[in-house]
């Protein structure tokens, strides 16, 4: 009650009122307005008998404007955040609250040492923080500028025959496959198959843009001849065409996400045909990547084809293979393995 004579009471508190007023004045029993209320009707009675003695006062909890039983020391509060400010101003709330329990045996609730921080300015929940920006980088101009490619190991014939790879190319401008090979596994001789095809059919890109795989990064130099430079990397060398090794899936994401494009629609495609060998398979990719190009092929800035065509001597039976460099011996040997 304020100094006007006044009562401040809550929307909740102002129902109550309505409706232990309405027992009084014989209007509605004790039995209704207990199940309006949600309250036993003892409780009922108790509040009627409290309404006439003191009017819509005395529904009033006698507790309103005292601290609550459960509020936590005001010195408990100052000193944990000044503990959080001085020493764990970085740590998020949960690690903060163990910290606080394990080095200063202060014993705090979680969602408690959450707010008392969010109050204090030393931590920001997630969906008010400002969002992290990252620079995209931008589609190469050409068609054939860059190639992104990538081995998906997965089921694509389901239940039907054993796990496999697909090998994907895809062309950064233009966001278009240009090859799928299915193969046994993810090996330097699955990737010249599949880069043969390639060549016969576009020419040779600019450069390819793959992951660290051992086919295309050396790992180890002592267990590859030829200064570091793997299989792929020399015969790609052989054809002027630039190889790059991305440092996260991240940076290869055209490729990535077509990945799991496939790995949804292609698994499909080949249920609905009844496809189940990797030979099949091979036979009906064209047929697929036709189809996906209409549907999600985008169009390059530039009209220019960076395919440049294989040249007379660009024998693909001679680069397209494994060498290993050997000298001969003072008596004509040569040693292999």
């Amino acid at each position: 009650m304020n100094g006007r004579g006044f009562i401040t009471i809550s929307m909740h508190e102002l129902e109550r009122v309505k409706i232990i007023e309405a027992v009084v004045q014989r209007r509605l029993t004790v039995v209704l307005a207990a199940e309006r209320l949600q309250l036993c009707e003892r409780q009922v009675s108790r509040l009627v008998r409290r309404y006439e003695a003191a009017g819509p006062a005395g529904l009033i909890s006698a507790r309103r404007g005292q601290p609550s039983n459960r509020e936590l020391p005001v010195d408990l509060r100052a000193r944990a955040m000044a503990l959080v400010r001085e020493r764990y101003a970085d740590f998020g709330p949960t690690l903060a609250c163990e910290k606080l329990a394990e080095c200063h045996g202060v014993t705090l609730a979680k969602e408690t040492v959450r707010r008392w921080m969010r109050d204090a300015g030393l931590w920001i929940p997630r969906k008010l923080r400002p969002p992290k920006l990252h620079q995209p980088r931008n589609r190469r101009a050409c068609l054939g500028e860059l190639i992104q490619i990538d081995g998906s190991d997965h089921r694509w014939f389901e239940e039907r025959a054993p796990a496999c790879t697909l090998l994907v190319f895809i062309d950064d401008a233009t966001s278009r496959l240009m090859a799928l090979h299915f193969t046994a596994t993810e090996s330097t001789f699955s990737y010249f198959e599949a880069m043969r095809g390639y060549l016969e059919q576009h020419g040779k890109p600019v450069a390819l843009y793959s992951d660290k795989a051992s086919v295309f990064h050396c790992n180890s130099h002592s267990v590859t001849p030829g200064k570091g430079v793997t299989q792929f990397g020399r015969a790609l060398y052989e054809l002027n065409v630039d190889t790059f090794c991305a440092n996260s899936s991240q940076a290869k994401g055209r490729v990535e996400r077509a990945n799991l494009t496939l790995q949804d629609r292609l698994v499909k495609e080949l249920r609905l045909r009844g496809i189940s060998t990797k030979a099949a398979a091979n036979a009906y990719a064209p047929h697929f990547i036709a189809d996906f190009n209409g549907r999600f092929g985008k169009v390059p800035r530039s009209t220019f084809n960076a395919h440049r065509p294989l040249r007379a001597d660009d024998d693909l039976d001679l680069i397209l293979t494994s060498r290993v460099p050997r000298r001969v011996s003072k008596v004509l040997t040569v040693q292999y393995d």
